[in-house]
């Protein structure tokens, strides 16, 4: 009989928001963790999951996820920690538009080895919510 894969533990919210914002995490991501608001652009959506997974918030996530592309789980990698978040570009994803992208490079280090996840993401209004669609990579410099 096999046992279950144990699921990686929230971390202890941070002080400072991960999302770069120079916001404390509670009034800033936390809140939207929380389900005290929703994020209005897909710039703020594509923050608020950023910092879901340096805290390791899977309803979040899964939450902000678009239904028809949402996974039935998150598969946290206990050896990544996420360093930073760079926004590069965001296109549309305002009050007054329907769809959005927003380009960007998060640093991590896994197993003591320093790398970044450069994505151009596609964001999407549900019901007025904005989700994550789905994103691909970019080709690093």
């Amino acid at each position: 009989m096999s046992r279950p894969t144990p699921r990686p533990r929230p971390h202890q919210a941070p002080d400072a928001c991960p999302c770069g914002l120079p916001q404390q995490y509670a009034a800033c991501c936390g809140r939207f963790h929380r389900g005290e608001g929703a994020a209005g652009t897909a710039e703020a959506l594509m923050r608020s999951r950023y910092s879901a997974f340096v805290v390791r918030d899977e309803p979040y996530l899964l939450r902000t996820w678009h239904p028809d592309t949402r996974p039935a789980g998150v598969a946290f990698d206990p050896g990544m920690r996420w360093s930073g978040l760079e926004i590069l570009d965001a296109r549309d994803g305002s009050a007054f538009h329907r769809t959005g992208t927003v380009t960007f490079r998060a640093s991590y280090t896994e197993g003591g080895r320093p790398g970044a996840l450069h994505e151009r993401s596609r964001f999407e209004r549900v019901d007025g919510a904005w989700v994550y669609v789905d994103g691909e990579f970019v080709d690093q410099p």
